[in-house]
């Protein structure tokens, strides 16, 4: 087994990751901004999970005698409009799944299946939350503008004072 070629894989893995991570974190807070409660608290928890991600991926950086490169891959997209995040998170998630297939390949063809196997569970967890984003846009499909407009007043609603009796 070829370490250097697994912790450059892994490497890469933690800077996708870590955008990710950013990316969620600034569609959360404009979303929860503009009201879509249900959504934004979807881009949270996927966040959380991305940023478990990352330290999967260090400590497996670290058991290989590796160094963490703690960049992201790149710059933070100021997309603000539900729809178009919810487009561009479940991209970014089915083009998570064909990378993390492809390193898991080369991790076998490497012979560190446990690398490889952790690529294989990665790929697992990029599917479901891009089948959540997915639905999400499904839903918006199905019921149209009043799909998000029904998250909005219903976040608007549950902030009302409650009436004292």
């Amino acid at each position: 087994m070829d370490r250097t070629k697994s912790i450059e894989l892994l490497n890469k893995s933690v800077a996708d990751e870590l955008q990710a991570v950013h990316q969620y974190m600034y569609w959360h807070f404009h979303l929860d901004d503009q009201g879509f409660g249900p959504l934004s608290n979807l881009f949270r928890r996927v966040a959380i999970e991305e940023m478990m991600h990352v330290e999967k991926l260090a400590e497996r950086i670290l058991f290989l005698k590796g160094d963490v490169k703690m960049v992201p891959a790149g710059p933070v997209e100021t997309t603000t409009e539900a729809q178009v995040i919810l487009q561009r998170a479940a991209e970014m998630e089915h083009e998570a799944v064909g990378i993390y297939n492809d390193f898991a390949i080369q991790c076998g063809q490497n012979s560190d299946s446990a690398t490889k196997q952790m690529f294989e569970a990665l790929v697992a967890d990029e599917e479901r939350h891009g089948d959540g984003f997915d639905k999400q846009l499904d839903n918006i499909k199905r019921f149209g503008p009043s799909y998000l407009a029904l998250q909005s007043f219903n976040t608007a609603q549950a902030a009302e004072p409650t009436p004292q009796g």
